[in-house]
């Protein structure tokens, strides 16, 4: 079924596309895309604006409607990949080796003794 629903997505969106490239703009002539007064007999003498729009309209609807299923399929498959047995965060967490804590500042070693980092590394002035 999911795979029947993407099939008529993709056609919905090349459907989607073509009807946008078939519009014209508010500037064109009525009949521009199907010869100069074609339009008219074609699609009466309110021109194809109208009835391009509201097939437009009525496509992008569909699109929203595939969308919304195929997103629900998702969402399915990802519970039943969820439910399949994978380890908890706490379960791998506490298998996981103690690692050792560094100090925050490196101590110096000068001729074999520790010396303690100073506080800045500016100078002081004299």
């Amino acid at each position: 079924m999911e795979t029947v629903v993407l099939i008529i997505h993709v056609l919905l969106a090349a459907a989607v596309i073509g009807l946008i490239l078939l519009q014209q703009g508010k500037g064109a002539e009525a009949g521009a895309s199907f010869g100069a007064g074609a339009s008219q007999t074609v699609f009466g003498s309110t021109g194809s604006g109208n009835f391009l729009s509201r097939m437009t309209g009525i496509v992008a609807a569909g699109i929203f409607v595939t969308s919304f299923i195929l997103a629900v399929y998702a969402k399915e498959k990802a519970e039943s990949i969820g439910d399949a047995g994978i380890p908890a965060a706490t379960a791998v967490e506490s298998q996981a080796p103690a690692l050792p804590v560094e100090p925050q500042l490196p101590a110096l070693e000068e001729e074999g003794k520790v010396v303690a980092p100073v506080e800045s590394d500016i100078p002081k002035a004299d």
